[in-house]
């Protein structure tokens, strides 16, 4: 059985821990800690490994997050999923800073990545991790907020909170999305 875990952020050292970015960071805990290496390929960085008899694969876009879809449509259709095997890892300012929530499928809540693999894989019909951080920000600065940087109490508890969000990938793939759902929502 193969999974695609995608997660969302945008490439360059200017965005590399900021609040957008954390699909990336949370990718990049879960293949430090199965010792696998992310290599350039098409539309995004890829990485794969094995886990409870599972080939798991995961990417981060190099479409920019507002182009995410191209590569996660791109992927699946290489690694011949269907969707009930992708899973979305993404910031998400309606959450409180480090609140994950796991959902099976839903809304793109204003989020253009979300809403860009919508449009191109031709529904929301996939599961999403969605990670809090938080919207400490002035109407009309949303922008601003998502590619700033972590606040300095903020980093420092970021570690926990990405290291449970690897363990809700891990069970995804090996319990599924409501299991997952009911163990760490």
């Amino acid at each position: 059985m193969k999974f695609l875990i995608a997660g969302l952020g945008n490439t360059g050292a200017e965005y590399e821990l900021t609040r957008h970015n954390i699909g990336f960071l949370v990718l990049d805990m879960v293949a430090d800690k199965r010792k696998s290496d992310f290599v350039l390929s098409r539309h995004a960085q890829i990485a794969s490994f094995k886990y409870k008899g599972r080939h798991i694969y995961m990417i981060k876009p190099t479409t920019f997050m507002n182009l995410s879809g191209k590569a996660v449509n791109y992927w699946l259709k290489e690694l011949k999923l269907e969707k009930k095997n992708l899973l979305v890892v993404t910031d998400d300012t309606a959450l409180p800073f480090g609140k994950l929530r796991m959902r099976a499928k839903g809304s793109d809540a204003g989020h253009n990545g979300l809403r860009n693999i919508d449009l191109l894989t031709g529904d929301n019909e996939y599961a999403r991790l969605r990670f809090g951080v938080g919207n400490e920000f002035h109407k009309g600065r949303q922008v601003d907020y998502v590619l700033s940087r972590f606040a300095d109490d903020e980093f420092k508890a970021l570690p926990a909170h990405i290291e449970k969000a690897c363990k809700m990938i891990l069970s995804f793939t090996a319990l599924g999305t409501v299991r997952t759902m009911n163990l760490y929502n």
